[in-house]
C-alpha cells in the first residue's frame, strides 16, 4: 500500500519549494533552559546571500516615504508612508527583543496579488522597525499587507518577544482583492512549534484571546468555494494550502524531525483539553507522505528544557536515525554525503522519485538562532547567533542586536553570489562546506569538532560572562558612575566590541581551518595529526607525512559498484 500511495502522489512535488525552502523552530520561554524565547531560521534559497542586515534607529520627518524593494529579487515595488521613529534592527531581530522568521508555502496560485507592494520580506523587516512586541508585530503585519497589498505567496511567520511566542499563517486574496487572510496562535508556554514551507494551522478556536484571525478568514474561503462546512470545522490549511505528497515529505517532514529530536521520540500534546504522550512513530507515515490524514500536532512539549545549542544542532539535521536518513542510501555516494542536488525529484524509467530535503541543506544563505531574554534589559538581552551557508558545517557567532557596528565579514555589500570576497563569512563557510561534500564522512567530524568547541564555549561560558559584566555596567556597579546615559553608552560600546571581535576572530579561525582541510584530506588521503594539531611527519623529513591513511568508501557504495560492474572489476 505504501508503494502504491507513493507512486500515485510522487508527481505532486511542488517546484516552488526549490526556490523558497526554509525551516523555523520556535521555543517558548517555559520550554527553554534559560527562560528565553527562541526562534531559529534558515534562509534556504539559491538566490539569497549570507549577510547581516543592519538598520540603526532613526527619526523621520512628517510626510517621509519609504521605498519598498522586494527582498529576494531587488525589484522596486513602490512607496509607503514612513513612521516618525523606527527601531534598530540587526538581521531578524530588533532592539526591543522582537524576533520574526518565516517559511514560504505557496498556496493557491490565484491568491497572489501582483499589484501589491508589501512582499513577505518587507513585512518582516519593516515590522521589526515599527513593533515592540509579538502582538504589535501581528497587527503591524496585517495593517501593512491590507493597506498596501501583498504580492507574495503564502507564508508562516514565527514571532516572539520576551514573553510570548506566536505562529502565524497568512496568504493573499488575489489580484482583485487587496490584503490577506490570516490566523495567528500563541504557542502555550512550555511548548515548542516548528514549520517548514507548509501551512501549519488547521482548526482553531473562534473565541480564544490567544488566537487572532482575519474577520473574513472563513467567509473568504466560502466565497471562493474552498470551504462549505460549519465555522467551527474550518481549517486554514485545508482551505488555503491543501496537503499533497510534496508539501508533507519535502516540508512537514522537517517539522516532524525537529520535534522528534527535541522530544526524544515522544510527542506530548493536547487534544480536546487532555494532554497525551505518543511515540513520534505515530506520525512517521504522515511525515513520509504516505498517510496525509495523520495530522501532526501544531505544538508539542519537549522532553527536557531546550538550550540554544540544542536548537542550533537540530538545524543541522539530515534525518539521521530515521528511514529518511540521507547518509545511508547509494545517493550518499562513497563517503555518506547527506545531500542531494536540486531539483527535488528525478524521473527514471517512467517513475518519479524524491531527492530528500532535510533541515540542513546546501543552499542556505544565512541562518540563526535568536534569543529574547526578558530577564536582561533590552540593550543586553537581544541576542542572536548568526551563521552563513549550510548549517551542518558552519558556525554560529554571537551578535548582540544593539551593536553599533556589524562585523566586516558579515557587512552588507561584502561580496555577493556572483562576486567572491576573501573577507566574507559566507564565502569562507562555503569553501569549508563544499570541501566537506567531497569526503563527508571523513571531513565533517573534523569541522563539527571545531564548531562544537566554539559554540559551547560561547554559549555556556563567554556570553554569560559578558552578560554579567555588561549588566554591572548597566546597573552602575562597575566602579564608575557615569550616569544612566553614560552607562548605556558603555554597555553598547562593550557589546559592539565583543560582537565584532568575536566574529572577526572566528572568521580567521575558519580561514585557517580550510587550509587544514586542504592539507589533511588532499587527494582522498587522510594525514595524521598530533595532539596540538600539527601534522605528523617522518623522522627524516618534516615535509613527508607519517601515519597517512586512505579510508576508501562505504560498504553501501562497494555493494552498488560490485552489482553494477563487478564482473569487470573483480580480481582473479
Amino acid at each position: 500500500m505504501r508503494k502504491l500511495a507513493y507512486a500515485l502522489v510522487a508527481l505532486l512535488v511542488l517546484s516552488h519549494l526549490e526556490a523558497e525552502a526554509c525551516t523555523n523552530i520556535i521555543i517558548t520561554k517555559g520550554a527553554s533552559a534559560d527562560g528565553s524565547c527562541m526562534i531559529s531560521y534558515a534562509a534556504d534559497s539559491h538566490w539569497l546571500y549570507g549577510e547581516l542586515y543592519f538598520h540603526p534607529a532613526a527619526d523621520w520627518k512628517a510626510g517621509a516615504k519609504l521605498h519598498v524593494i522586494e527582498w529576494d529579487t531587488y525589484k522596486p515595488l513602490g512607496y509607503i508612508d514612513q513612521v516618525s521613529h523606527t527601531y534598530q534592527t540587526v538581521g531578524n531581530m530588533n532592539e526591543h527583543q522582537l524576533i520574526i522568521g518565516e517559511t514560504t508555502w505557496g498556496g493557491r496560485e490565484e491568491q497572489v496579488d501582483p499589484a501589491g507592494i508589501m512582499d513577505y520580506g518587507n513585512l518582516i523587516y519593516i515590522t521589526l522597525q515599527r513593533a515592540k512586541t509579538a502582538r504589535e508585530a501581528i497587527q503591524t503585519i496585517v495593517d501593512l499587507a491590507n493597506t498596501y497589498g501583498y504580492p507574495s505567496e503564502g507564508e508562516t511567520f514565527s514571532i516572539a518577544d520576551k514573553d510570548e511566542a506566536w505562529v502565524m499563517d497568512l496568504v493573499g486574496k488575489g489580484p482583485d482583492n487587496k490584503g490577506i487572510v490570516w490566523v495567528a496562535r500563541r504557542i502555550p508556554d512550555g511548548y515548542i512549534c516548528a514549520h517548514a514551507n507548509q501551512a501549519r494551522i488547521t482548526k482553531f478556536p473562534l473565541d480564544d484571546p490567544e488566537t487572532l484571525y482575519a474577520p473574513d478568514v472563513i467567509s473568504f474561503a466560502r466565497e471562493k468555494g474552498w470551504f462549505d462546512g460549519k465555522d467551527e470545522d474550518f481549517s486554514f490549511r485545508e482551505a488555503y494550502c491543501p496537503l499533497d505528497f510534496g508539501t508533507v515529505r519535502g516540508c512537514d517532514a522537517r517539522a516532524w524531525s525537529a520535534f522528534n529530536i527535541l522530544c526524544d521520540g515522544q510527542f506530548t500534546y493536547e487534544e480536546n483539553g487532555v494532554e497525551l504522550t505518543e511515540s513520534s512513530q505515530k506520525w512517521l507515515d504522515y511525515a513520509m507522505g504516505y498517510d496525509l490524514q495523520g495530522e501532526m500536532p501544531l505544538w508539542v512539549k519537549p522532553s527536557r528544557k531546550i538550550t540554544v545549542k540544542d536548537v542550533a544542532d537540530v538545524m543541522r539535521d539530515h534525518f539521521e536515525g530515521t528511514p529518511m536518513d540521507m547518509r545511508t542510501d547509494i545517493g550518499a555516494g562513497g563517503n555518506a554525503c547527506p545531500y542531494r542536488w536540486r531539483p527535488m525529484e528525478f524521473r527514471y524509467e517512467g517513475k518519479t522519485y524524491v531527492n530528500e530535503r532535510a533541515i540542513a541543506t546546501q543552499q542556505t544563505g544565512f541562518w540563526f538562532v535568536a534569543q529574547s531574554r526578558g530577564w536582561l534589559p533590552d540593550e543586553i538581552g537581544a541576542l542572536q547567533w548568526f551563521g552563513c551557508d549550510d548549517a551542518a558545517t558552519s558556525y554560529l557567532t554571537p551578535i548582540y542586536t544593539n551593536t553599533k557596528k556589524v562585523p566586516e565579514c558579515l557587512r552588507v555589500g561584502n561580496g555577493n553570489l556572483l562576486q567572491y570576497s576573501p573577507t566574507s563569512q559566507f564565502w569562507i563557510c562555503n569553501r569549508v562546506t563544499n570541501a566537506c561534500y567531497r569526503m563527508y564522512d571523513q571531513m565533517e567530524p573534523v569541522v563539527r569538532k571545531e564548531i562544537d568547541a566554539f559554540e559551547n564555549d560561547q554559549m555556556f561560558s563567554r556570553i554569560p560572562q559578558i552578560d554579567e559584566l555588561l549588566l554591572k555596567v548597566y546597573n552602575g556597579r562597575s566602579g564608575r558612575h557615569p550616569g544612566r546615559r553614560g552607562a548605556v553608552r558603555r554597555v553598547l560600546r562593550g557589546l559592539t566590541n565583543y560582537t565584532v571581535q568575536t566574529a572577526s576572530d572566528q572568521f580567521a579561525a575558519w580561514v585557517k581551518l580550510e587550509e587544514t582541510l586542504l592539507v589533511k584530506f588532499i587527494d582522498g588521503n587522510v594525514k595524521a595529526q598530533n595532539g596540538d594539531g600539527s601534522f605528523k611527519h617522518s623522522e627524516y623529513n618534516e615535509g613527508t607525512p607519517d601515519g597517512l591513511t586512505q579510508p576508501g568508501y562505504t560498504d553501501k557504495w562497494k555493494e552498488a559498484v560490485v552489482k553494477d560492474h563487478g564482473e569487470v572489476l573483480e580480481i582473479r
